[in-house]
């Protein structure tokens, strides 16, 4: 299915890209990849992730679990839904002309924007930097829903102009949001959320926009990987305070040796079996696409949590062993019962069906072996791919 009845192929690699007609891609096109842009997006969306999971590590090791929480939730739910908002619409509209390149840096100086703000919102509970930002990417996005309404008619035409009206009427609540008491923010940032969430349904009930399933499994793999390296960064950090920090070798060490193990793991997991033939509706692919702000949130989570730990085992953390272990394995369970709900059900039958639960419990209960339990956690994730792969091997041989 299309957005509209003229679904076009893209302009052959080389073609000066100054204006051209924005009009929806094909379903069916054929080597559909991410392009170069799309690439260079998630690279700077990254640096906001960096900031929203070291203000994570900050929070929690000082003991502020609330402050780390609705902080974190808030500020990776802005991240997630500007970059998965122009992930879709890329993946329906991309047609690389100068205006669309353009917007798209005006979105990315929003991501920019945004992660300047993180640290005020969790230090100081000053949301306004962090909205405006926000705002900067989405009323971008606005600009390319109505020139996506220029060149579609009918329904689809009908479908765009829902996604500008809906996004810019939101952006309107956010900053209205500012004018309420620092008190009131909180409670009322929800509702902005659920409002968010529901433009997309409102706006393609009737008709499904373009978007290319093999495009959109490749992009969300992508940003898995990116986030993924945030955490490989945290555990890189571990090593290097054992190698400054001699006294504590003995406890930095497992940490990192589990932190690596961890995110193999959660590389092999994530990728073990391809999804887009799964993506075959909007119904499935929004469930698909929500469900990623826990994968990527908790992915990200991961390595802010590693950093917990090696602060607590150099006694920089003003928790307990159990806290700074629980803020690696409580993510690293989320991540794996996240997966086998999105990806892993889909393809596994029998008793590989519940590798990843039984994986998830057991990582968390690695939470009570205090500060071993980072290391453990990594060798259940390590040993949850093995007893993976063994089965999938018996079923090929069968």
């Amino acid at each position: 299915m299309t957005a509209g009845p003229e679904a076009a192929e893209p302009a052959p690699a080389g073609t000066d890209p100054v204006v051209r007609r924005m009009v929806p891609r094909s379903r069916n096109e054929a080597h559909r990849t991410a392009t170069s842009l799309e690439l260079f997006f998630d690279l700077c969306f990254v640096v906001a992730v960096a900031q929203a999971g070291r203000q994570l590590a900050i929070a929690l090791a000082e003991g502020h679990l609330r402050v780390a929480l609705v902080g974190y939730l808030f500020t990776f739910f802005a991240v997630w839904w500007a970059w998965m908002n122009f992930t879709w619409f890329a993946s329906a509209y991309d047609c690389d002309d100068v205006p669309y390149r353009i917007t798209t840096l005006v979105q990315i100086t929003g991501a920019l924007i945004l992660a300047a703000g993180i640290p005020r919102l969790f230090q100081d509970r000053d949301f306004t930097l962090g909205v405006l930002g926000y705002v900067v990417m989405r009323l971008a996005l606005v600009t390319q829903w109505l020139r996506a309404a220029q060149g579609e008619s009918g329904a689809a035409r009908s479908m765009a102009r829902a996604y500008a009206g809906g996004i810019a009427l939101v952006q309107v609540g956010w900053v209205l949001v500012l004018l309420l008491p620092d008190s009131a923010i909180p409670w009322v940032m929800p509702l902005g959320v659920i409002a968010e969430l529901s433009v997309p349904a409102f706006a393609e009930r009737r008709v499904q926009s373009a978007w290319h399933p093999h495009h959109i499994a490749e992009r969300y793999g992508l940003f898995t990987l990116i986030v993924l390296g945030e955490t490989v960064s945290a555990a890189t950090v571990a090593v290097q305070t054992a190698v400054d920090e001699h006294e504590a070798l003995g406890k930095l060490v497992p940490i990192a040796i589990g932190g690596v193990l961890l995110c193999f793991a959660a590389w092999w997991i994530y990728f073990a079996a391809p999804i887009h033939e799964h993506l075959r509706s909007n119904r499935q692919a929004f469930l698909w696409g929500y469900g990623h702000y826990l994968i990527f949130g908790s992915a990200a989570a991961i390595g802010a949590g590693i950093e917990v730990a090696v602060e607590h085992a150099v006694s920089q953390a003003h928790i307990s062993a159990a806290a700074a272990t629980a803020a690696v394995t409580v993510p690293g369970a989320l991540y794996l019962i996240t997966v086998w709900a999105l990806h892993s059900r889909h393809s596994k039958t029998g008793a590989a069906q519940w590798v990843l639960p039984v994986a998830a419990a057991a990582v968390l209960a690695c939470t009570a072996l205090g500060g071993a339990g980072v290391l453990a956690a990594g060798l259940v994730g390590a040993a949850a791919v093995a007893v993976g792969v063994w089965l999938h091997s018996r079923e090929a041989v069968a």
